[in-house]
């Protein structure tokens, strides 16, 4: 089968459908060029042909034994084209499943975003309601992220009462934070 290259398209599918190698190799060699133009034609993204092509000669073998092919030209760019147009389907689902993704956590984020400005208002109120030393020390530590050691030196106190005075701080937000969460809602 040396001149496997002078065979008709008919030949070759018939010798396609028998498992023949060559004859794939043949058929892949005769169209593999025209069938990326074609899809490169439609996508105009020479990755996407490509891949499309591969997966044509792929699915041509695997269902070499079923195949009841009229015109293995014709055959070849109708699989081509249904091919891309699949390719073109799902790559538009997925378009769209990314918007859906995007603006569900763009809505997510935005929601947090109220649900923690809400949660920092009410506890910059809570706090507000403490005693002095409570509220100032809170209020440095936990809002604007001062250490207790910097809080302490700043309110001219030992680091053991600004630690007192913070666990009273807590205490007393802990316990009316759901009182206060709940009449917000």
């Amino acid at each position: 089968m040396g001149a496997i290259h002078l065979l008709e398209d008919d030949e070759l599918t018939l010798l396609l459908r028998a498992g023949n190698e060559l004859a794939f190799t043949e058929i892949y060699n005769r169209y593999w060029n025209k069938l990326y133009w074609q899809a490169h034609r439609l996508l105009k993204d020479t990755e996407a042909a490509e891949e499309i092509v591969q997966d044509v000669f792929l699915m041509l073998w695997k269902k070499r034994m079923d195949l009841n092919i009229q015109s293995l030209k014709g055959y070849m760019a109708a699989m081509t084209r249904y091919a891309v147009y699949r390719y073109l389907s799902k790559d538009k689902r997925t378009k769209q499943q990314e918007n859906v993704i995007g603006l569900i956590t763009a809505e997510a984020t935005s929601e947090t975003n109220i649900d923690d400005k809400l949660l920092l208002e009410i506890i910059t109120e809570l706090s507000n309601k403490l005693p002095e030393k409570c509220r100032l020390v809170f209020q440095y530590n936990k809002l604007q992220d001062q250490s207790l050691a910097v809080v302490a030196e700043q309110l001219n106190i030992s680091q053991k009462t600004a630690e007192g005075h913070l666990t009273k701080a807590l205490r007393i937000i802990r316990t009316n934070l759901g009182n206060a969460v709940s009449l917000f809602l």
